[in-house]
C-alpha cells in the first residue's frame, strides 16, 4: 500500500489533532467540517474507513519512519536569490 511521505502525514496527523480539540462540534455532538475533512484525508491515506484506524495507522507509520534533521541555517541555505 502507499503511504504518504511521513512529513505530509505528520502535518495532516498535527492538524487533525489540533482541529478535533479547537473546532466546535455541532449540536448533535458531530465534529466540524474541518475535522471531518482531516479525518477522512487522514483515512485515505492510511487506506483505513475509521479516523481511529486511521489514527493509529499513521502513528504506528511515523514511529518506524526516521526524525528528519533540520537543514542548517533553515530550508532555503545556499540558496542565491
Amino acid at each position: 500500500m502507499l503511504m504518504p511521505h511521513p512529513a505530509v502525514l505528520r502535518g495532516l496527523l498535527e492538524e487533525y489533532e489540533a482541529a478535533a480539540v479547537n473546532e466546535p462540534a455541532d449540536a448533535a455532538g458531530e465534529p466540524g467540517p474541518r475535522t471531518r475533512d482531516l479525518a477522512y484525508t487522514l483515512c485515505v491515506s492510511t487506506g483505513t474507513r475509521d479516523v481511529r484506524r486511521a489514527l493509529e495507522s499513521a502513528r504506528r507509520h511515523l514511529a518506524d519512519a526516521p526524525v528528519p534533521e533540520p537543514v542548517p541555517g533553515g530550508a532555503h541555505a545556499g540558496v542565491a536569490d
